[in-house]
């Protein structure tokens, strides 16, 4: 990280930790470019895809106390959905895997219109509740956002409150998560890193670096954009595999690649499933405009990488310096 750092090629925290219990911790450059304020370990950095696995561990939560089955088709579970093609077809299992034949809420033409409104889960729906199928549910892999939207209104439906009370009251406050919650960018919300891209929404390259919030939603959700720490997420993964969040079956279940995208990744319920030099490595990534993020937890050898960046692509320099060193 020292030879990273001197070439300028990360901005962010990293932690590592072996059984749980971290033996390396680093901040590297600006959390505020324009007030010059250092990234610290107790940052909070936008999470991108990372909260899917929140969702996840939600999911199988009410599917674990018999309020919900990963059959369930979508109607059945919100009566008033309006789209029927994906109400009378799709399941809950294949929202999980992005096997729904769903696109992806961040595609919409719409989104640079309704992004400063986006304070709910409903608020996602214009995006994409009239976009028909891509293909036959269960076909295929196609990564969805729209489809963790709709694992967020179920979970409203099912637990009758907000989907960020929901995972607060059972997810991070059992876990001790203080510093993990979905924000609105427009908050005043000290102790945060403003993300730094030059990457316009529709992945074309700007002309200069600006602030990311033009290209993220103003509060994240199930599909991703909450914030948290290196500190909150090593947190997360203590309280999943010390089954304080669910059962070991259910926490096997949740883990357990379903969906193969290539010879050494499936996709699981919210998370990856890889094979890396024969180790299995579990976790997810997230990457947006000016958000970079890993958390790989490598089950095999005791190692929990997390890296979190507040700048476009980072955390791949970052992750490719240390994760030789966590393998055999």
């Amino acid at each position: 990280m020292e030879a990273v750092d001197a070439q300028n090629a990360f901005s962010g925290a990293v932690l590592v930790a072996r059984d749980g219990e971290p033996i390396y911790t680093g901040a590297y450059g600006l959390a505020n470019r324009a007030l010059d304020i250092p990234n610290q370990i107790d940052t909070k950095f936008n999470l991108g895809s990372m909260d899917k696995m929140i969702t996840g561990v939600a999911i199988l939560q009410l599917v674990e106390t018999g309020q919900l089955s990963l059959d369930a088709e979508v109607g059945d579970l919100l009566p008033d959905f309006a789209n029927e093609q994906i109400a009378q077809t799709v399941t809950v299992h294949h929202l999980l895997t992005h096997t729904s034949g769903m696109g992806d809420w961040s595609e919409s033409p719409r989104f640079p219109e309704l992004h400063d409104q986006i304070r709910t889960v409903e608020d996602y729906l214009p995006l994409f509740i009239d976009t028909p199928l891509e293909f036959e549910p269960g076909d295929r892999f196609r990564y969805s956002n729209s489809g963790y939207i709709v694992l967020g209104l179920i979970i409203e439906k099912i637990a009758g409150q907000s989907y960020y009370d929901y995972v607060q009251a059972s997810i991070f406050e059992p876990c001790g998560m203080a510093d993990t919650a979905a924000y609105e960018l427009d908050a005043e919300l000290p102790d945060s890193a403003m993300g730094y891209t030059k990457m316009a929404i529709d992945g074309s390259e700007l002309d200069e670096i600006t602030d990311y919030r033009f290209a993220m939603p103003m509060r994240g959700g199930p599909s991703g954009g909450g914030f948290s720490t290196v500190e909150d997420l090593l947190r997360f993964r203590n309280c999943l595999l010390d089954h304080r969040l669910l059962s070991p079956e259910s926490t096997e279940l949740l883990l357990a690649g379903k969906v193969k995208l290539n010879e050494h990744i499936q996709y699981a319920y919210g998370f990856l499933d890889r094979q890396v030099a024969g180790q299995r490595v579990v976790g997810h990534s997230g990457g947006a405009p000016g958000v970079c993020d890993f958390l790989d937890i490598y089950l095999d050898r005791g190692y929990t990488l997390i890296i979190l960046s507040n700048s476009d692509g980072d955390c791949v320099a970052a992750h490719e310096a240390i994760e030789p060193a966590l393998l055999p």
